[in-house]
């Protein structure tokens, strides 16, 4: 089955992928059970997530596909929760004015800002992300900065001392950053603390700098603080954050937007 180029996994789909995700390989009976459809609608979301690379299918079953982890790893997070990328993409595209200056770091959310950036015109972006960079190459009026470094596989994004000391060369409008998850706190969170001196730079060289982030990374944490909500101006999501997140945003002074 050929794919088409816009789909993304429905919330049915999603929740079959996070099951999947949960037990490392799972029977299509237990499946239809959990999520409480029949056998046949199972096979066939089987079908269209094994055919889009996200799941290995083998007798009776399914699981995660075993070749190509990290690449694998990428273009599930990259459909998940796709129709909520793309509308706080194209509200964030909608705030910045042509001939802005930007920096992009990495995730997703913050590609999906990328693409929806095609439609501007006279910007330039610094970025250490090399999917932003590859996006944006097909822009004949964008001028993209790439920083050097250390590639980091899981993401496509470059990192070290190499790549603070290029980002820390420029002075921009806007730094658009995402992150793993937001703790109750209000820190923003991931895996470790590689990425730590990278969006510092990102921060320091901005006039402002917005978190794009769904809303299912408010109430999620994770070991590594990487940051804080109160040390950014804007928050963009889909939906509104659950308590305590709007409290906390307006006493921090920052925006709130959900995306339309």
């Amino acid at each position: 089955m050929s794919q088409d180029a816009t789909w993304s996994p429905n919330p049915r789909q999603q929740a079959l992928l996070e099951e999947v995700r949960a037990r490392g390989a799972v029977s299509v009976e237990r499946l239809a059970l959990r999520l409480n459809v029949t056998m046949q609608t199972v096979r066939r979301d089987v079908q269209r997530l094994a055919d889009a690379g996200l799941l290995l299918r083998f007798h009776g079953g399914v699981s995660l596909p075993r070749e190509t982890p990290l690449s694998g790893a990428w273009k599930e997070r990259q459909a998940l929760r796709a129709d909520a990328k793309a509308r706080i993409a194209r509200s964030v595209a909608a705030a910045i004015p042509d001939g802005s200056t930007l920096m992009m770091g990495i995730g997703t959310t913050v590609e999906a800002v990328a693409r929806e950036l095609l439609k501007k015109q006279g910007l330039c972006v610094i970025t250490h992300n090399l999917h932003v960079a590859g996006l944006l190459s097909e822009h004949s009026n964008c001028k993209v900065h790439v920083a050097g470094g250390m590639l980091r596989a899981r993401d496509s994004a470059l990192e070290g001392d190499s790549t603070v000391a290029f980002l820390k060369q420029f002075k921009v409008d806007v730094s658009i950053i995402s992150t793993l998850g937001i703790d109750t706190d209000g820190s923003l969170r991931d895996r470790d603390l590689r990425e730590l001196p990278v969006l510092q730079a990102l921060q320091e060289q901005a006039k402002e700098t917005w978190v794009v982030a769904d809303a299912s990374k408010f109430n999620q944490s994770a070991l590594a603080q990487l940051g804080h909500l109160k040390d950014v101006q804007r928050v963009y999501t889909e939906a509104l954050p659950p308590p305590p997140f709007p409290k906390e945003l307006h006493e921090w002074g920052v925006a709130l937007t959900i995306a339309p």
